[in-house]
This record gives structure tokens, sequence and C-alpha cells, in this order.
């Protein structure tokens, strides 16, 4: 049972949907780098959530952000039901100077693997297809690593858990120097194996991918175009979209950015490669966006995300090896994968999250569903600040359970 004051009040407001209803009016502060939500309160009778519960969070992150002269970046917290704090910081381009503002759109990298879960998911409960179903069956074209034994098992999701027993980040060297996916296609029949699907894993990008390659196959329909209609307009999320294209028609867009030496930077070049692995990270999305992306993964959009859909996406499927930043964490006691998401055992606390990142941008986002809470954090820079942003917003929310 959560004791703190603070918590509570977060939970009172669960009790009320729509007690606070972000309003696209934003204010700038005193600082004319940060800006502000204005919320509106429909029912003044009840107390809503307060942002001063995260106050030192946001005043460690803006004094990080200062220190390190990171770019630009923006911040949510979020309830099912409410946005609880909402931040923007610096710039959307060093060149320009343009103000970066909750409209403005990032790439978020590998947490576009979170929408791929969904959208395996949602596949599932249409019964268009199983969890388990080989996908030869689907792919009758394709073989899937070097051992034909084992790749004719792999399934849905084997590929959405990192479980298919491929060798890791398999062909990520050709999408880094900028090949396409269309072209490393044909090689996945190359791809050695080294555990049998289901028993180890194993990171993908390329591999992940093969969900757009069902999508096409069974439904006749591009992947990008599933998730847009399927996922972005549901659940609002009208600064969204897939692929280089909405990312480079989009004028709210941010320039990425790597250092040049010491709290310099520099406007880096795009990568169009990783954008052709649309699931593994073909999303841009602005914070507004993230946010009802958090609060449907908390249960706050059920028509959307139903509760026995994120009961299984949420839950472990393989054990994930210490090495990575988050493990490295020092209060993870065991990780795993689930269906497109890490799932973490936090100083007692079950934790969803994910993070991201691809030339010029980082993205974390992190859910605590027995407390109702979530939170953001999108950088449109290559900074490790990132790797330290979800450790402290969680040892944060711990703290104030503990009071």
């Amino acid at each position: 049972m959560v004791s703190s004051a603070g918590i509570r009040l977060l939970s009172l407001a669960l009790s009320v949907p729509g007690l606070l209803q972000f309003a696209p009016e934003v204010l700038a502060n005193s600082d004319p780098e940060i800006q502000q939500v204005r919320y509106q309160h429909p029912q003044e009778h009840i107390q809503p959530p307060d942002q001063s519960l995260f106050e030192d969070y946001r005043q460690w992150l803006q004094s990080e952000i200062e220190a390190r002269n990171v770019p630009g970046a923006a911040m949510i917290v979020v309830t099912p039901h409410s946005f609880v704090d909402l931040r923007t910081w610096g710039v959307r381009n060093v060149q320009d100077g343009t103000p970066l503002t909750p409209d403005t759109v990032f790439r978020i990298a590998s947490v576009s693997k979170t929408f791929a879960g969904t959208v395996g998911a949602q596949l599932v409960a249409h019964n268009l297809l199983d969890w388990d179903e080989p996908l030869i069956n689907l792919l009758p074209d394709y073989r899937l690593g070097d051992k034909p034994e084992y790749g004719s098992q792999i399934s849905l999701r084997h590929v959405l858990s990192h479980s298919t027993g491929l060798m890791p980040h398999a062909y990520s060297n050709l999408l880094d120097a900028g090949q396409d996916y269309r072209k490393i296609q044909t090689m996945l029949h190359e791809i050695p194996a080294v555990c049998a699907p289901g028993r180890c894993y194993g990171y993908q990008n390329v591999v992940f991918s093969l969900v757009a390659d069902v999508i096409e196959n069974s439904l006749g329909t591009d992947y990008d175009s599933f998730v847009e209609e399927n996922i972005f307009a549901p659940l609002g999320m009208t600064g969204a979209s897939m692929g280089l294209d909405g990312y480079k028609d989009n004028p709210a867009a941010s320039s990425p950015h790597q250092a040049v030496r010491a709290k310099q930077w520099r406007v880096s070049t795009l990568n169009p490669a990783y954008y052709s692995v649309g699931p593994a990270s073909g999303v841009n999305a602005t914070i507004l966006d993230m946010g009802r992306w958090a609060q449907a993964h908390l249960g706050g959009y059920p028509d959307v995300l139903p509760p026995e859909m994120l009961e299984v996406l949420h839950a472990p499927v393989v054990e994930t090896p210490s090495g990575s930043y988050f493990n490295r964490w020092p209060r993870v006691q065991k990780a795993w994968y689930g269906l497109g998401w890490r799932v973490m055992d936090y100083a007692g606390k079950r934790i969803i999250h994910h993070g991201g990142g691809v030339r010029g941008y980082r993205s974390e986002m992190v859910l605590v569903p027995e407390l109702n809470i979530g939170l953001v954090v999108l950088f449109n820079a290559e900074t490790p600040l990132a790797n330290e942003v979800v450790p402290r917003f969680l040892d944060h929310v711990l703290s104030l359970e503990a009071l």
C-alpha cells in the first residue's frame, strides 16, 4: 500500500478520469528555454496531482542538462489519465537557436520497438496470427539463420522478445553503414544461430523488423500505415509519424546532434537506413505523443490497449544478461525482455522500460504500473545523461512512497 501523501494525490487523480486536461497553451516561465504546461481543472474541489512532487527530480535533470550543455530535451511525467508534469529545455537546432517546445518532433529510436510489440498483440487479438506460429508459415520464401531446424521454429513471440536464437545485433553494422533493410533481407539465411529459439536472448534490429514483413504479407498493407491507423490515430498522437518522410516533411522536427568536444555540439547527419527497419527504430514523435503512449501502457486507453493485452506485452519472456547500461543500474535485481519492452525488478518494484539511441538522438521511457506513474525523456543529442534519467526517477518515486 502506497503511504506517501504525494503518491496518494496521484491515486486520487486516477479515480477521476480527465481530472487534468492538458491544454495546448504553453507558458514560458522565467527561463526562456523552459516551457511550462497550463492545466485546466474542471473539478476544482478535487486536488490534482501536485507538480511539486517531482520538483527535486526536475531540478536535477535541468541542472544536468545545463552542466552538460545538452542542445535540447523534453520530459513528461504521467498517470493513466493525467499529464502530471511537462518540461522542455534548449533548442531544436544549435545553428538557428529555435526553441524546443512540446510540439517538437524527435526520433525515438529503439523505443519504436514498444510499438512493434503492440502491433503483434493487435494481430493476435484479432486472430490474424498466433504468437507461437512459425514465421515460415507466413513468410514461406524466407530462411531465417544458418540452421534450418532452428529457423523453422522462429515465431512472432521469439522475434518480439529477441529470443530467436540468432546472433545478436545481426547486420546492425550494415545499418550503421547506411545499407537499407531490403538489401540486407536477402542475407537473413546467413545469420549464425547460437541457440534454439526461446533459449537465449540476443538483441536485434534487422531480425526484429520481420514484423513489418509479416504485416505486408498477411494483410497486404505496409507496416508504417498499420501503426499510423491502429495506434497513432486512436490514441490521438497527432504529432507522431513513421519513416524518413514523416521526419523530413515535418517543420517541427528537431535536428540530431553529436558532441565535437566537451560541452560543444554540432548538427549531425541523419542515417536513413534505420528508418528502413521501421519496427526497430522508425517512429518520430513529440513528448506529448509519448505521454499518451505512456498513458496507454498504464491502462489509460483500454479501448486501444485493453488490460489483457498489456498483461501479455509486459510479461517477462527471456532473461537478459548483465552488461547493458540498464543492467548496471545499482538497484536492478533481475531483468528480462518481454514483447517489445524490457521488464525489470527494481528495488522490489516491477518496472517496464525501453531506451533508444540512433545517430544524434537518445530516448528513455519507464513505467511503474503498481504506482500508476510513468516517465519519458527525449534528447536531440547523443548524451550519456540518458543513461541516468530512469534510475534517478525511480529512486525519487520510491523515496516518495517511503515518506
